[in-house]
């Protein structure tokens, strides 16, 4: 549970960075500080685990035929999709949706990775 906890606000703080590195370069994005970040980022996981898989699915096709490339277009709109339900977090357009989806996926990866225990090979 504790695990569980520490990756929502760590995937909050990818938020929270993704929204600042994107302001900075001028994108449409915008999160309503922490408790809105926490909000948005508990609505792109329920959003990745319940409807990404049924979006990969019926769009499987396609994503074979661009070598798996449309899953970034996929990945873009689920963040979309985000924004639009939610009046904490708002994403305008496609190349702020593009950018956050990856920039946040990134540091995502890189706290999740740092929340795992260490492990010895040995």
């Amino acid at each position: 549970m504790v695990g569980l906890i520490l990756r929502w606000v760590a995937n909050a703080l990818a938020l929270l960075l993704t929204v600042w590195l994107g302001k900075t370069l001028g994108l449409g994005l915008y999160v309503s500080g922490f408790g809105g970040a926490m909000i948005a980022a508990l609505v792109i996981g329920l959003i990745n685990a319940f409807i990404r898989p049924i979006v990969v699915m019926l769009t499987l096709p396609l994503n074979c035929l661009t070598f798996g490339l449309f899953g970034l277009v996929i990945n873009a709109f689920l963040f979309w999709l985000a924004g639009e339900l939610l009046a904490e977090f708002d994403v305008k357009g496609p190349l702020a949706a593009l950018f956050g989806s990856v920039v946040m996926s990134i540091f995502s990866s890189v706290f999740s990775h740092a929340l795992e225990p260490q492990k010895h090979h040995g």
